[in-house]
């Protein structure tokens, strides 16, 4: 555990240009200014700050440090150099073991601390490629923890076998290399032979979940259209929130769709998944 050290001191407020980052489905607005990210505050804003506070405080530096909020009550990040992936790919053997090992160290890094509650750890809930910063082809650390949360390990790992190792996608690698990955990933997080056999259900479960999520928002979005229409119809700022709010509906049912077909993917090809595992 590294030594506890006294937090930096709040950020001054700057005229450094405020540069939008691109990358996160979740958060608008987010922005670097220097060395910096600034994110509007949101919800779980408290405890991710503790979050990052804790997992700097035990030694794990594969998440951005938190660093106070400025003058306008934003987050204040350490900005993390790096690349961030532009889209779903195939990854190569190390990077997926990379990946694997890096989400054991940041649950280990939160087992049985006081952030976890009554669950092993603190999972990430959403560890996959987009929110892996890149170096030298090497995923270094992960980005936007504000779904992360007390859970079950296995739930988290269910996420980044499927995101890192499983797709339907056309190009993607076959099943039978698609499953040794699986298997990788589960070696290089160090995954007990007594929940390797689980592991399946928790992609599957994950997939089923990351559909409702999607979902949900798709039906947000569409109360927010409906309660729009008191508003002018012909303000042209109007005009523009309604084009909006119609491409984030239908951004949201894509990803229903894409996470149905994941599943429908796995589903097919469980008994050969399953079986590198054993």
């Amino acid at each position: 555990m590294a030594p506890h050290s006294t937090p930096p001191p709040p950020p001054e407020p700057t005229a450094l240009p405020e540069i939008p980052l691109t990358g996160g489905r979740l958060t608008p607005g987010v922005v670097r200014v220097g060395d910096t990210v600034r994110r509007p505050a949101s919800e779980a804003a408290p405890f991710v700050a503790a979050l990052l506070t804790e997992l700097r405080r035990r030694g794990f530096t594969g998440a951005p440090r938190h660093l106070g909020r400025d003058d306008r009550g934003r987050d204040v990040l350490e900005y993390l150099p790096g690349r961030l992936p532009a889209r779903f790919r195939r990854w190569a053997d190390d990077q997926v073991a990379t990946a694997a090992a890096l989400l054991r160290a940041l649950h280990e890094a939160t087992r049985g601390g006081r952030l976890a509650g009554g669950h092993p750890v603190v999972c990430h809930h959403d560890p996959g490629p987009n929110n892996t910063v890149f170096r030298d082809g090497r995923p270094v650390a992960f980005l936007d923890f504000d779904l992360a949360a007390p859970g079950e390990p296995l739930s988290d790992l269910g996420y980044l076998g499927w995101t890192w190792c499983l797709s339907g996608k056309p190009g993607a690698a076959p099943p039978p290399a698609q499953a040794a990955q699986l298997r990788l990933a589960a070696d290089a997080y160090g995954l007990a032979p007594a929940e390797r056999g689980a592991l399946v259900d928790a992609v599957l479960a994950r997939q089923l979940a990351n559909a409702a999520f999607w979902r949900a928002r798709a039906r947000a979005r569409v109360r927010a259209r409906v309660r729009a229409r008191d508003v002018d119809p012909h303000a042209e700022a109007e005009r523009c929130a309604e084009a909006e709010r119609c491409a984030q509906a239908e951004r949201c049912a894509e990803r229903v769709d894409w996470s149905l077909r994941e599943h429908a993917h796995v589903t097919a090809h469980r008994a050969a998944f399953e079986a590198a595992l054993r």
